[in-house]
């Protein structure tokens, strides 16, 4: 299994994308999340991946630099459907708020000629706290984060040579997703910004966490190895070096701050 982060940015960046990733499992691909507009076609490009061959898609949470992305997905899968220029079916998989946010959005944005193939080509899936589905092959599970803003979800899939990659959304460690993340072999972890600059971005006032904050709570868990993403721009060209040094010391696995596109062999 493949993973390709897209965008590594919280809501407010414009030097790099919002955070949304892909796994890919042979010909199959999971994309997660959609940044926040049609840039996401731009992404997928680069990364050697065409739109219309993604197939699956999981949604965490409502928020714009999240949601946006996914409607351009909707709206170009439809449109294909419509004028007979795609063929098969996808699935859009979310919790009950976002599914019904996608479909009232569909209906009141697209043409009813392109709205008619939701559920009959393009599905939009609930999932549940503790639910578990297949994906690319594997077991996925998904869990309610517990967020203190719009509700979110996050997911763990097990690994085709053995452990899981569990995703933990967008916000600071709850007690309830230790089940899914506690010794992950990968973590996908927010980290707003570096501790040292917490007077400065306001990570706490925002419900987020900082990289140090990160690493601990992955040494605690015992995960291998740790991606940290969702982070301020203005460190942009030195953040892979200044989220490194401050973090490694504190943690014992495999630390990785991604630049947009960039890829791991899971």
């Amino acid at each position: 299994m493949k993973l390709t982060i897209l965008g590594t940015g919280n809501a407010a960046v414009t030097e790099c994308y919002n955070t949304c990733f892909l796994l890919t499992e042979g010909p199959g691909h999971l994309l997660v999340d959609g940044g926040g507009g049609n840039g996401i076609f731009r992404q997928l490009k680069a990364a050697g991946v065409r739109w219309q061959d993604v197939r699956s898609i999981f949604v965490t949470h409502k928020h714009l630099d999240h949601i946006t992305g996914i409607l351009w997905m909707m709206r170009m899968i439809l449109q294909g459907m419509a004028r007979g220029q795609y063929e098969g079916e996808a699935t859009i998989y979310s919790h009950k708020e976002v599914t019904g946010l996608l479909r009232t959005m569909a209906g009141l944005l697209l043409s009813e000629k392109e709205t008619r193939f939701l559920d009959e080509r393009l599905h939009l899936v609930t999932v549940e706290d503790g639910e578990s589905l297949p994906l690319l092959g594997q077991r996925a599970g998904f869990f309610d984060i517990g967020s203190t803003k719009a509700a979110q979800f996050g997911f763990s899939i097990t690994l085709p040579g053995g452990g899981k990659l569990t995703c933990c959304g967008d916000e600071p460690f709850n007690e309830r997703e230790r089940p899914y993340a506690q010794g992950s072999r990968w973590l996908l972890h927010e980290a707003f910004c570096l501790a040292s600059q917490a007077d400065v971005f306001k990570p706490y006032q925002k419900h987020h966490s900082t990289v140090a904050d990160a690493c601990r709570l992955a040494r605690e868990l015992g995960v291998e190895n740790l991606i940290l993403y969702h982070t301020e721009d203005k460190n942009i060209a030195r953040r892979k070096a200044l989220y490194t040094a401050e973090g490694a010391p504190l943690f014992s696995g495999s630390l990785f701050v991604p630049e947009d596109l960039e890829t791991f062999e899971l």
